[in-house]
């Protein structure tokens, strides 16, 4: 990605989250929480590649924060069900034509859109990271970085949706954390995370589709 399109993403950002700090209300406060989080992850996708930084050590570290924040992203895919909140449908079974109720849909789908692409992004570009320091760049192993990652990341969003965990308690509560990770582990929540996993996968090969579709296709 250019310097360019870097600078119109964190200009977007910035301008995206002092709309949200204006506008959005109770209950929906926690979008403005929720889409910085997402965010992180990206800008720190920005600054990993497979020969930056020169040092190893500030590589990995920066790995992993990345990874500790990365499930941020895909996790406003779960805030959808917050829609429910707006009771969306009237007393017809029909959906209500309520500006405020399209408006928060708007910026609810805003938000869980541009995390999750941009994260999609991010993912793949870190796996092309590791994978360039590690295996020089071969593809078998630029995919099955994608899928652990993905795993942990389906994992990460068990954690923050059920178990109401954020990456911010790993440093004001760890024994609280590790009480919590260490009887997490049932059969309802190993599907979970395949079910969350598959979804993810699924929404990173469409991405890397139109990622490879050419501008402009002869007719």
């Amino acid at each position: 990605m250019s310097q360019r399109n870097r600078w119109l993403i964190r200009i977007f950002f910035i301008g995206w989250m002092a709309f949200l700090w204006i506008f959005v209300k109770q209950p929906y406060e926690f979008l403005l929480l929720n889409t910085f989080l997402g965010y992180i992850p990206i800008e720190l996708g920005f600054h990993l590649n497979a020969s930056q930084p020169k040092s190893r050590v500030i590589f990995w570290i920066t790995f992993v924060i990345w990874l500790l924040f990365y499930p941020n992203a895909p996790y406003m895919l779960t805030d959808l069900f917050h829609l429910s909140l707006l009771s969306p449908y009237a007393a017809d079974g029909l959906l209500k034509l309520s500006i405020h109720m399209w408006a928060y849909f708007s910026f609810m789908l805003i938000s869980t859109l541009f995390c999750t692409v941009f994260g999609m992004w991010s993912l793949g570009h870190v796996s092309n990271a590791i994978a360039g320091r590690l295996a020089n760049h071969h593809i078998w192993a630029r995919n099955l970085i994608i899928i652990v990652l993905t795993v942990l990341s389906s994992i990460g969003i068990f954690i923050g949706r059920f178990l109401r965990i954020h990456t911010i308690y790993l440093i004001t509560s760890p024994n609280f954390i590790v009480n919590r990770l260490m009887t997490m582990w049932t059969p309802k929540m190993l599907m979970f995370v395949v079910i969350l996993s598959i979804m993810q996968l699924l929404i990173f090969g469409f991405f890397s589709l139109i990622r490879q579709t050419p501008k402009f296709e002869d007719k």
